[in-house]
């Protein structure tokens, strides 16, 4: 599946920066040659162009510089705006996806002073560039943008910090948001609007992907600086993925606090848990809390272990896992001369089984019925499993199989003795 990465956490995310990276990435400059005709139709203007130029931006890195020139007859209402975006969203063809993202972004700039040109170009340009590429049949994913700060004038005094329009919309997505020392609006009320309308997410990691093509955004001279980076990939072949490990270590915690805690990572998503004693600072018996878990869960499971436990710090490591195809099923056995239906997991590997196993609960479901011991019900299920494997295979051609056909019945042979 086709990913693409934003990655605002150094310059931030406005209307124009995002569309030169995205110019940049599509290697297509006059690509919006339509849009804007569409714009300039709409008579708002009595002049619209734009250049994309690649420039260089250090020795390794060359990124796209968007400019955009608009001369406009005047302010428009809300509703002539919206109409007017809507509009322009039909001439150039988005599709009915691109085009409900359209009126997301709007419906979130209904209070915010734009130029109406410029960001009809900037935000309609997005989707078209995007549903161009068709990005929005894959998955699209940013990581937190940088907001920078500035001064807000209000009638009760100056407000440091995010501008309040940026912050209102980034929280109704509950989008987040990173903080860096510059005294620029690097996010803009537009840049924060496209970003919550194109991606499905946001990440703190890269997720686990081939890469393909990246792109760069650059500002004019005089603007904020810093490169906005879009990059396209291909996700990792079925089977194959990137998980985190998290890990703590604890001198100070009860045995109860950690089976609690452990029982919180297992119900908020941890894929596992496990502890590991171990000797810390002067020699002080600790106890190593490793959890794994999905990328996507990482922040809310590190929150778990530091309520929980009251640790300071959490290590982070992301790592490449490899699965085996699994499937379940229900098939019935035999165990004393009685038929149980048995939940079975199966584990394959390009397409040859590798591993099959009985479900705990359902063996120790057999056992109590049975007054026999567990050990002995799970041998006398594996035998069952595989005979049935044996008839399986030789029904469809293969060669036979299995455990020997003649051992003796564990579960009889506890009954008889």
């Amino acid at each position: 599946m086709k990913i693409l990465i934003v990655d605002p956490g150094c310059s931030g995310v406005d209307g124009s920066i995002l569309l030169a990276s995205l110019i940049d990435l599509t290697g297509e400059p006059r690509a919006l040659d339509p849009l804007a005709g569409a714009i300039r139709d709409l008579g708002i203007c009595r002049e619209f162009r734009y250049e994309a130029e690649r420039v260089g931006a250090g020795e390794e890195v060359a990124a796209t510089l968007l400019s955009i020139t608009a001369r406009e007859e005047g302010a428009m209402a809300g509703d002539d705006f919206q109409e007017a975006c809507m509009a322009v969203a039909d001439d150039v063809g988005l599709s009915p996806g691109a085009r409900d993202r359209v009126s997301s972004v709007l419906g979130d700039l209904t209070a915010v002073s734009f130029r109406p040109a410029e960001t009809i170009f900037s935000v309609v340009g997005t989707m078209f560039l995007l549903d161009r590429a068709e990005f929005f049949e894959g998955t699209i994913v940013a990581m937190p943008p940088a907001l920078g700060a500035t001064i807000t004038r209000t009638d009760c005094g100056d407000i440091p910090g995010p501008a309040p329009t940026t912050l209102a919309i980034l929280a109704r997505h509950r989008f987040p948001f990173a903080s860096v020392p510059a005294e620029a609006d690097l996010t803009t009320p537009v840049g924060a609007a496209l970003l919550a309308a194109i991606t499905e997410r946001s990440i703190s990691l890269y997720p686990a992907m081939t890469p393909a093509r990246v792109g760069y955004g650059i500002r004019p001279s005089g603007e904020p600086t810093g490169l906005l980076r879009v990059m396209e990939g291909e996700s990792l072949p079925p089977g194959e993925d990137r998980v985190v490990m998290l890990e703590t270590n604890l001198d100070d915690t009860s045995g109860e606090v950690i089976g609690y805690t452990i029982e919180r990572l297992f119900a908020e998503g941890a894929a596992d848990v496990f502890v590991t004693p171990a000797l810390g600072k002067k020699n002080r018996p600790v106890s190593v809390v490793s959890v794994m878990a999905a990328a996507a869960d990482e922040n809310r499971l590190i929150r778990i272990l530091m309520e929980e436990t009251g640790t300071l710090g959490v290590r982070v490591r992301e790592f490449r896992k490899v699965v085996a195809d699994r499937r379940k099923e229900t098939v019935p056995v035999s165990v004393g001369g009685r038929e149980y239906p048995i939940r079975v997991k199966t584990a394959s590997a390009n397409g040859r089984p590798v591993a099959e196993k009985p479900e705990y609960d359902d063996l120790a479901a057999i056992a109590r019925n049975r007054g026999i011991p567990l050990r002995l019900v799970g041998d006398e299920v594996r035998l069952c499993l595989s005979e049935r494997r044996r008839e399986r295979t030789a029904r469809e051609g293969g060669a036979g199989g299995g455990c020997p056909p003649d051992l003796p019945s564990a579960a009889n042979t506890a009954r008889d003795g």
